[in-house]
């Protein structure tokens, strides 16, 4: 099985979309996408500094664009034996690879999270510190006793702590034992608490989405398992902006329904740096630019058709894949 990873805030970088410009009709949807999300994609991803790009308004939907403009290129097939996972914000560019929201409704959906979790940031003075090594269990107790909560288990010794400046002070001066801290340069303290206003507004906006039955399997960042149902996948990302995001249990499940190499879409880097660690011998390949794509359409190619996963960990999912399979022929972002 074949995962395509979407990856997350953090990822962006100045000029990510400059290359993608090169193919035609890429310019055109962005000047389309822009009029979703509210602000100018082709200006923020081929001139804005790094600072711009940080902002939370915008780098979120500059993420998914990117990743969006790239899937585009690639046209799964729901015949071909995928799965699609996205880490944060990644997750809403996976379900338009599922087939579960079209790319337009998917990128209001985006534009409006940006901005409320840039409001519910400005609120207190929150933020996020890498905690790499350390026993899992031993650091997010010891997250706890400071106030402060494990707002991302990315596997591969890494987790990362987020809440008030305060705790994270505490945090520097009193590290969980055998780990080193790296502070993250961030707006405030995401998938916590302190975004209980933006999930509020997700909230009230999520009944106009209309969304489609996955054609694909795509794993949640909650617990690792399978969206079965468009509503679930809406509910789940609406709640997930105050919830922490489990990217272990992804990697875990990931493993159980025998993936075997992983695509990542740009901005790429980040999750196949995590999958690296992962997963000894698997075959991983990132997209960065339109020269990535021979090399990724040549591994899409080769999952094409096969409908056998292995080392599945139960049948109930397994199911749910074939079942989703036969939903639709192509899976694209077009619709």
């Amino acid at each position: 099985m074949l995962a395509i990873l979407a990856p997350g805030q953090g990822a962006q970088t100045p000029g990510q979309l400059r290359p993608w410009l090169e193919i035609a009709g890429v310019e055109a949807r962005l000047r389309w996408w822009s009029a979703a999300v509210g602000i100018d994609l082709v200006d923020a991803g081929c001139n804005a500094s790094t600072d711009t790009i940080r902002d939370t308004a915008i780098a979120q939907p500059l993420i998914v664009a990117t990743g969006l403009i790239a899937a585009e290129q690639l046209s799964l097939s729901s015949s071909g034996n995928f799965l699609v996972a996205g880490h944060s914000v990644g997750e809403i560019t996976a379900s338009v690879l599922a087939g579960t929201l079209d790319a337009e409704s998917a990128l209001v959906f985006v534009g409006l999270r940006g901005r409320a979790m840039a409001e519910a940031s400005a609120g207190t003075v929150t933020g996020m510190t890498v905690v790499l090594g350390g026993e899992p269990d031993a650091v997010t107790d010891h997250l706890e006793q400071l106030g402060l909560t494990a707002a991302n288990r990315n596997g591969a010794g890494q987790i990362v702590a987020a809440g008030s400046a305060e705790a994270l002070a505490r945090l520097a001066d009193d590290p969980p034992a055998r780990t080193k801290l790296r502070p993250l340069s961030v707006a405030g303290a995401f998938h916590t608490h302190f975004m209980e206003p933006a999930r509020e507004r997700l909230a009230d906006i999520a009944p106009g989405l209309r969304p489609r039955t996955p054609a694909l399997p795509q794993l949640s960042n909650a617990d690792g398992s399978i969206i079965r149902t468009g509503p679930e996948l809406v509910h789940r990302l609406v709640a997930q902006v105050a919830a922490p995001v489990r990217w272990d249990l992804c990697m875990a499940r990931m493993r159980d329904l025998g993936v075997t190499a992983v695509v990542e879409l740009p901005p790429a880097g980040t999750l196949a740096g995590i999958a690296k660690r992962e997963f000894k011998g698997m075959k991983i390949l990132t997209v960065k630019t339109p020269d990535d794509l021979p090399s990724a359409r040549a591994l899409v190619a080769e999952y094409t058709g096969s409908t056998t996963a292995t080392n599945r960990s139960d049948t109930g999912d397994q199911g749910d894949i074939e079942v989703g399979r036969q939903r639709t022929g192509l899976i694209g972002v077009t619709r």
